[in-house]
Order: C-alpha cells, then sequence, then structure tokens
C-alpha cells in the first residue's frame, strides 16, 4: 500500500490488479478518525484523483483504527463558528466533498466495523454500498441534535432517501444510534458480515458488486402499503412531519430548536429535491452552529468528555472492589445494589433491620432487571444471574469480605452514627466505608468509627438508575484511599463523579434548597403553585420546583432546609408552617397526598387542602414568568460563588456538570456557572440589587449580593475566576471532540 497523495496524510489507496481498491482512512495522531480540516482538505483534493484513474473498478473504504470507522467531526470547528454564513458555506463545503465522492464513476462501498457518526455516517450515505460488522462495537447514528446543529454534509436530505421516513426522523432528531443489526433492518445496511474475518468478506462483497451502480437519486423500485400511505403522498407526509413537530416541542418545551430545523430540512429535501435540501441543510446550519444553544451544548460536551478524566483525590489510589454491602433497603438501596449488580457484576450483600424494607428492596431490584429485560438490553438469564448477586439479609453475614460499603438509612445523624459504629466491628479493616448522606457532615458520621479517614461521602441521586452524577463527599478527615475507591467505583457503575467537600447541603442540594425554598416565597407572596412551577418549566428545567418537591419528599425537603438554615441563618429564612404539611401526612408523590392531588400515582392539580394547611391564598394573576425566574434562578447563582470561593468544588466546569447532572439544570443553558458568565454577572447583581430594594419581596435582605459574585463579576466572570474542569492525563476518551 502506498500514500493516496504525495506526502502522506489520512489516507492511503492500494489497487488490486483485479480493479478492486481500497481506501484506508487512518488520521495520524488521533485513536479514532476524525474529520478535522486538514483532514476534509485531503480528501478534497484525493475525490477527483480518483476520479481520474481508469484501474479502478470499484473501492472499498476502510478505517486503519482498532476503535472505530469514522467517528465524526471535529467539534473544534464547529465550536469556532461565530457568523451564520461563514457556518453555512462550511456545509457547502462538506456538501461538495461528499457529493464528488458519490460521483465517482465506480462503486464504493462504506466498511463499517465500530464507531460511524455524524460526518462518517453522512460520508456512508454518499457511498454506494454500506456494509457493517456483526459486532457489538458498531454503532451508527447521527448526533448532531445533541450539539444543537443537524447533519449538514448531506445527511439530513440523504437518509430519509434511504430509510422509511419514521425511522431516518427517529434518527435524526434524537441523535440515537443504530446497533449493526438494526442497520440491516432499517436498510441502512446492504449486508451484515461476521466481524472475523471482516476485511475478507467485504471484499467478497465488493467483488460481487463491482459492476452495479445505484443511485439514492433513481427513485422507483418497490415500496410496501406504509410507504404508500405516508412517504409516497403529502398527505401522508403531513401527518408523519406534525407528529414528530409534536413530538419535539413535548420532549423540548421549543428550547431546542435543532430537530424543529431538521424537520423542516426533511421535508425540503423530499418535496423540493435534493438540491433544495442540500440549500436548506447550509442554511439551517449556518443559523444553528453560529447559535447560544450549539454553543451551551458544545460546551455541556466539552464538559462531559473532560469529566471522564477526572481524577479523585492525589496521594493514593483506590482499593479493588471485588464485593459490596449496602446496608438500608427500600428504593434507594433497592436501586443501589440492583446498579452495582447490573454494572460492576460483583455480589452485592444487601442488609436491613426489618424484612419489608428489605423485601421492597429486592422487589425494586427485580423491576429495574426486569426493565431491562423489556427493552432487551439483557436476556432471561442475565438478568436471572445478576439479580442473584443481590444477597439479602437482615444480619451482618456476609460483610466480613466486602471492600466497599454504601449506606443508605434514615437521612438522621444519630441512627447513621450507631450503623456506621457497628459496621465498624463487622467489615474488613481497610474497606471503605461510604454513606448516601445527601446534607449531612461526613466527619461527624466518621466520628462513631476507629478509622474516619475510611469513611467518604458517596451520594447518589434518585432515581438510581436513571440520574448520572454521584457527588463524593470529602470529609476533614477521609483519606485519599477512600476518596478515590469510591471515585473510581462510581465510575464503573457509569456514574459522572465529582469531587465536593462536606459542607451542609455539599453541592447541588444546597444549591437546589435556595432555589427550592424560593418558591415556596412566592407562593408566601400570592403566586400560584401553576405559575411557578409553569414558570421554571419554560425556562427549561425537567419540572417545576414545586412538582420537585412532591417527588424528591416534602418530609425529606423540609428536613434538609431546616438543615441548611440552621447553617445558613437568614441567607435562607423558612415560610411560616414550613412543617404544617409532613406534621399532617403530607409527605408528596410517595403516600399520595402532597401539594398535588394524585390518583393512582399521577398528578391531577393543586391539592386545596394543602394551600389550607400551608395558610396560602393565591392572589396574583397573570404574574411575568421573567420575574419569577429570575428570583429561583438568581438565588442559585449568588450561592454559586460562595460554594466556588469556599472551595466546595474545585471548578466552575464541575459545579455546571454537577448541575445538570444531578438536578437536570437545561443543557442548553450550559450550566448555572456558564449561563451566568453568558448573561453578564453585572446584569445578576443589578437584578438582586433591585429585588433587595423591592417593598413587594418577602426578607429581601437575602438578596444582597454576596462578596463573593461581586468578585467573580470583577474577576470577568466564574469561568474567568474560577476555571474550566481540571484537564486529566493521557488521550483522549474514543468521543472526545467528535460529534458524538
Amino acid at each position: 500500500m502506498s500514500p493516496a497523495r504525495d506526502g502522506g496524510g489520512a489516507f492511503t489507496l492500494d489497487v488490486g490488479g483485479d480493479g478492486l481498491a481500497t481506501l484506508v482512512f487512518d488520521a495520524p495522531g488521533r485513536k479514532l478518525n476524525v474529520f478535522d480540516r486538514a483532514v476534509l482538505e485531503e480528501l478534497e483534493a484525493l475525490v477527483p484523483e480518483l476520479a481520474a484513474r481508469r484501474d479502478v473498478e470499484c473501492l472499498v473504504l476502510l478505517s486503519g483504527k482498532e476503535r472505530g470507522f469514522i467517528a465524526g467531526a471535529d467539534v473544534a470547528l464547529i465550536e469556532a463558528l461565530a457568523d451564520p454564513a461563514e457556518a453555512a458555506e462550511g456545509s457547502r463545503a462538506g456538501q461538495r466533498i461528499f457529493a464528488a465522492w458519490e460521483r465517482l464513476p465506480f462503486p464504493t462501498v462504506a466498511a463499517i466495523d465500530g464507531l460511524c457518526l455524524g460526518g462518517g455516517t453522512e460520508l456512508s450515505l454518499a457511498s454506494t454500498y454500506r456494509v457493517v460488522a456483526d459486532s457489538d462495537e458498531v454503532k451508527i447514528g447521527l448526533p448532531e441534535v445533541r450539539l444543537g446543529i443537524l447533519p449538514a454534509w448531506g445527511g439530513t436530505t440523504r437518509l430519509p432517501r434511504l430509510l422509511a421516513l419514521p425511522d431516518a426522523l427517529d434518527l435524526i432528531l434524537t441523535g440515537k444510534n443504530l446497533s449493526a443489526k438494526k442497520a440491516l433492518r432499517t436498510g441502512f445496511a446492504d449486508a451484515l458480515l461476521p466481524a472475523a474475518g471482516f476485511l475478507a468478506h467485504v471484499r467478497d462483497f465488493a467483488r460481487a458488486h463491482r459492476r452495479k451502480t445505484r443511485s439514492l437519486w433513481d427513485g422507483g423500485g418497490g415500496f410496501d402499503v406504509k410507504e404508500l400511505l405516508l412517504e409516497r403522498n403529502p398527505l401522508g407526509r403531513k401527518v408523519v412531519f406534525d407528529q414528530a413537530r409534536k413530538s419535539v416541542l413535548a420532549k423540548t418545551g421549543g428550547n431546542y430548536p435543532a430537530p424543529l430545523a431538521a424537520i423542516d430540512v426533511v421535508r425540503t429535501g423530499l418535496e423540493g429535491g435534493p438540491e433544495a435540501g442540500f440549500a436548506a441543510e447550509a442554511r439551517a446550519f449556518g443559523e444553528l452552529a453560529a447559535g447560544g444553544v450549539s454553543k451551551s451544548l458544545i460546551h455541556v460536551f466539552q464538559l462531559t468528555e473532560a469529566g471522564k478524566k477526572l481524577r479523585g483525590a492525589p496521594g493514593a489510589g483506590g482499593r479493588p472492589v471485588r464485593e459490596v454491602a449496602v446496608v438500608g433497603a427500600g428504593t434507594m438501596g433497592g436501586g443501589i445494589a440492583q446498579l452495582v449488580a447490573h454494572e460492576a457484576d460483583v455480589p452485592v450483600v444487601m442488609k436491613d433491620i426489618a424484612a419489608d424494607p428489605l423485601a421492597a428492596g429486592v422487589a425494586h431490584a427485580a423491576g429495574l432487571f426486569g426493565k431491562l429485560q423489556e427493552k432487551r438490553r439483557l436476556t432471561e438469564p442475565e438478568a436471572k444471574r445478576k439479580l442473584a448477586l443481590v444477597q439479602p439479609t437482615l444480619e451482618y453475614v456476609g460483610l466480613g469480605r466486602v471492600d466497599l460499603v454504601v449506606e443508605a438509612v434514615v437521612e438522621k445523624l444519630p441512627v447513621k452514627q450507631k450503623v456506621f459504629a457497628e459496621l465498624d466491628g463487622k467489615v474488613p479493616r481497610g474497606a471503605v466505608l461510604a454513606s448516601n448522606t445527601s446534607s449531612l457532615p461526613i466527619d461527624e458520621i466518621a466520628s462513631a468509627v476507629d478509622r474516619p479517614e475510611r469513611v467518604v461521602g458517596m451520594h447518589f441521586f434518585n432515581p438510581v438508575h436513571k440520574m448520572p452524577l454521584v457527588e463524593v463527599v470529602v470529609g476533614e478527615r477521609s483519606g485519599a484511599e477512600a476518596t478515590n475507591t469510591v471515585f473510581d467505583f462510581a465510575r464503573r457503575l457509569g456514574k459522572t463523579p465529582v469531587v465536593v467537600k462536606s459542607s451542609p447541603g455539599f453541592l447541588v442540594n444546597r444549591l437546589l434548597t435556595f432555589y427550592s425554598l424560593e418558591s415556596l416565597w412566592l407562593l408566601a407572596e400570592g403566586y400560584r403553585v401553576e405559575d411557578v412551577d409553569r414558570a421554571m418549566e419554560r425556562w427549561g428545567m425537567p419540572v417545576g420546583p414545586l412538582t420537585l418537591t412532591d417527588e424528591v419528599g416534602i418530609d425529606v425537603a423540609v428536613e434538609v432546609g431546616r438543615v441548611l438554615h440552621e447553617a445558613y441563618g437568614d441567607r435562607l429564612p423558612l415560610p411560616e408552617s414550613f412543617d404544617a404539611l409532613p406534621d399532617n401526612g403530607y409527605l408528596g408523590k410517595k403516600n399520595q397526598k402532597g401539594l398535588f392531588r394524585y390518583e393512582k400515582g399521577k398528578r391531577k392539580g393543586v391539592d386545596p387542602e394543602a394551600l389550607r394547611l400551608l395558610g396560602l391564598e393565591p392572589t396574583v394573576d397573570e404574574p411575568d414568568p421573567r420575574y419569577l425566574q429570575e428570583r429561583m434562578v438568581l438565588r442559585m447563582i449568588d450561592e454559586a460563588a460562595r460554594c466556588l470561593e469556599e472551595g466546595v468544588v474545585g471548578t466552575a466546569g464541575e459545579l455546571d456538570l454537577a448541575m445538570i447532572y444531578g438536578t437536570g439544570f437545561p443543557p442548553f443553558r450550559g450550566g448555572p456557572c456558564h449561563w451566568a458568565d453568558r448573561q453578564g454577572l453585572g446584569w445578576a447583581i443589578e437584578t438582586l440589587e433591585r429585588f433587595a430594594a423591592s417593598p413587594a419581596v418577602s426578607h429581601p435582605d437575602r438578596y444582597r449580593p454576596s462578596g463573593p459574585l461581586r468578585r467573580t463579576a470583577e474577576a470577568g466572570g466564574f469561568y474567568a475566576r474560577f476555571g474550566d474542569v481540571p484537564e486529566g492525563h493521557g488521550e483522549p476518551e474514543p468521543e472526545t471532540a467528535v460529534t458524538a
């Protein structure tokens, strides 16, 4: 084999005597093939040279990497785009290169083994044939919407010509991936070839198809009744597009423009022809790539990738974890035990003092495994084997071998101290003891054991199997080995760990409590529950703060609020009748009695009796949503500055990552610090000062901008003062710097 062009580069061409050629893509200095500027320029110069050759009858495009085909475009190319016209021209340039590839005078075969994302999928669509290795490593997709853009090198126009329209829209609008088998089933792949000896099978396929030609634009061919009713007639297409738009709006609230723009582009391409589709792609990409939502989503993507390389505490490595115990069952304990069994695939003893919560924990774990089985993520034998790893007990039997204990008992300090004192003599001397406390001081919990250095917080968020964050909470006496054991194990469980200092509320619950309590003060001032929740849902939060209070549990929220009020005093005043609801048996969704009424687990509107118990009478009609949003969000922003200055979390980037993954803070806003920096901290301070001077606001002194916030503004913003997620060591993970 020899370089495709003088001077070498990313592509190497080999032409056999039988006219079968292979073009190997092997981007220098990268673990995965990525389209950066140099690669695109090389491909653009190479394609005309290929077209001029007379010794090629069929060309196979291969990856020279072990871990994938083509992982997409370098995110840095997109991040740098600030001008819509420049961004649109970048789209048109890619379209020209791929169109030239599509027009090559011989068939091309994209041989996909591993990751095939973004621009890699678009180049595959421009190829004559696509063959896929029968491997679990294959993931094919167009994830651009996750970066606030759309496939703009022809993907939004070509894919709906290849797949059934609903299948194409599902990929384009969600960023989902196709497995190898689904790629064949949907019609994306022309053949599913054995992974063993893949190259030999690819060559056999290419030899059999080297004189056959076809095009996505040929039209005609057979089609089934469903296609006749939908894709093949304007009325049917309208139904599909209307349903897609309705679904996108329901899921995003209109806060993410990319999927809506993609629907319009797909429709233009199908109804106006490919040239109209390509033109619409470029226009839409230009507007999206230069917009604020895309910049925020790219920021979150980069935080996530940097988070994969974070390390725990310096000074010692973590212990290997081969067996685990969870003390305290019920829903939380059962969820943690199921996660350990599923992701770490190690034995996990689940202990409780009573049979009922123990049975509930096992039932919850079994239910989660059952759902994985229903979704075909586990087979029935796999689910049964993993559930068998969960070993329920009412005694301390089996804890003499564990490397890690996760305590998940009731959130009361004396109870936790009693449990830790009992554990101290039952587990190996080197075992790490982790508390799932959401707000209690780690050092006070650790005071119950002989070796407090092995105690650390491991704060999961509910529901455990869905929420990606784990706060690794470090006390003054927590050792580096314990910290890193929990940090590394959290990552092994598929979570994103963030190290935080033990202080009241830690990080996420501290910020969330300032935000949530503000919603209760708004109720006390006459605002309606529905208006307060609706304002924050429109702002992008997954649920409103009052709905969240019901879902977390009113008793839990009251307990956390009381703990933080004791810590922060007048900065966090409690409304009158704060504990009236739990004192009267109103615990929220878990007992079907809360701020809202429930019927069979479903919310059915505000409960007037709950308002009566709180002494509330709504008086404000048609409030300004922005006013409500600023009241709640800016309390969080001010407290974020305090957390960073106190060293509760290391960087602004880690704080943003924690709030996005721990609370669902809207990714399109990039996290609290990123959003505040974009808005301007001068504006935030002025707005808080206006609230502090308002006679209509309860306890206005709490709005006075803090010294940390003022100092952060003077330093140029959160990221200027406190920095991004610190860079890790080693080479990037597979998805780093690509549209994944």
